[in-house]
């Protein structure tokens, strides 16, 4: 009997050291998009040993500052209740603008590395020029805030102050793209515009906005990032 207790003691306190070495990572998807644009991460971000949080947000329903804390909010929670030792972000479009909203007044005392994929950092001017055209209303007030301008988000964000990898795309199949964005962009932000302050990687992949994040080498590209706090060199 002593010696099953001892052992059952033994086990008890190797499952929660193995918990407490976890490492977790949310997704957060771009704009009027769900959870399932991000399936080929999670997956695999599962594969390597993290443990994955795919989260669902209405990214058209309501103001950024908003989503962030009510999205991140929740992948937190998913989090902690694995007990784990580390919290990262991986995020698509939108997304990492949620992150820096969120990061901006908020400290993680977990807080791991970031990765972002094709973030408007810096805005992008397809916003600028469509937000007058009939209907732009239905994407609501977030996507408002991503211009260029005085009224967008970026001019009341400062610098990152947290471990960061961006990943730009450089493939245009968007004609609009080409008439209104200035330089190499992936249909919807320019690789220039992707760059922040304070970020600690960049990379540019021949890959498209709206797709990027189902690539397998820029999925392994993050996975590294996550890992090490570099790319792959190229």
């Amino acid at each position: 009997m002593r010696v099953t207790a001892v052992f059952l003691l033994l086990l008890s306190l190797c499952e929660t050291s193995l918990a407490s070495n976890k490492e977790c990572v949310v997704l957060l998807h771009g704009l009027a998009r769900v959870s399932n644009s991000m399936v080929e991460l999670e997956r695999k971000l599962a594969r390597s040993g993290f443990l994955a949080v795919n989260i669902t947000y209405p990214s058209r329903r309501d103001e950024i500052e908003f989503l962030a804390e009510e999205a991140i909010g929740r992948g937190l929670s998913a989090c902690d209740e694995q007990q784990v030792s580390k919290v990262h972000f991986v995020t698509h479009s939108l997304g990492g603008i949620l992150v820096r909203q969120y990061l901006d007044s908020e400290t993680l005392p977990q807080l791991g590395r970031v990765v972002m994929l094709g973030p408007p950092n810096q805005g992008t001017a397809l916003v600028d020029r469509m937000r007058r055209v009939p209907g732009w209303a239905l994407l609501g007030p977030a996507a408002d805030v991503l211009g260029t301008g005085p009224d967008s988000i970026f001019s009341k964000l400062g610098p990152v102050q947290f471990e960061l990898g961006v990943i730009a795309g450089d493939v245009n199949v968007n004609p609009l793209a080409a008439l209104f964005l200035e330089g190499k962009n992936d249909s919807v932000v320019t690789v220039e515009s992707t760059r922040v302050v304070g970020m600690d990687e960049h990379l540019v992949l021949p890959v498209m906005h709206t797709i990027m994040m189902r690539n397998n080498h820029l999925i392994d590209q993050t996975i590294h990032y996550l890992k090490t706090g570099n790319f792959i060199p190229q």
